[in-house]
């Protein structure tokens, strides 16, 4: 990954294309999305990005779901859109976050 800027980084998909990836406050992750692909059908991007590197928009939401053993919780679900440098936090997310608009933070020093 590679930074550019302090909240968003780029990233490879392989032989899939190319993306963005943002640090998420509500899963303490990142979630990475496809921007760009080789071409075809099968391998178009899956998210328009507005190119702002500050304040990005990211349209259609972003679903990230994770299953976790039950005994941590069963599976987990981070549901949102990325507007104007704010990450709005929808109704189905599993985390404290949930219903919440959160400015997009800077990517944690500690992750690279």
């Amino acid at each position: 990954m590679a930074a550019l800027s302090s909240k968003l980084r780029s990233v490879g998909f392989g032989t899939a294309g190319t993306g963005i990836a943002f640090w998420c406050p509500g899963c303490n992750e990142a979630h990475a999305i496809r921007t760009a692909g080789p071409g075809g059908e099968f391998n178009r991007a899956r998210w328009d990005w507005d190119g702002n590197v500050d304040t990005p928009t990211i349209s259609p939401s972003i679903l990230v779901r994770a299953n976790f053993a039950p005994e941590d919780g069963g599976p987990d679900i981070c549901h949102s859109f990325v507007r104007a440098g704010q990450i709005e936090f929808l109704g189905d997310c599993t985390h404290p976050l949930k219903g919440q608009t959160v400015p997009l933070p800077d990517w944690p020093k500690d992750q690279t």
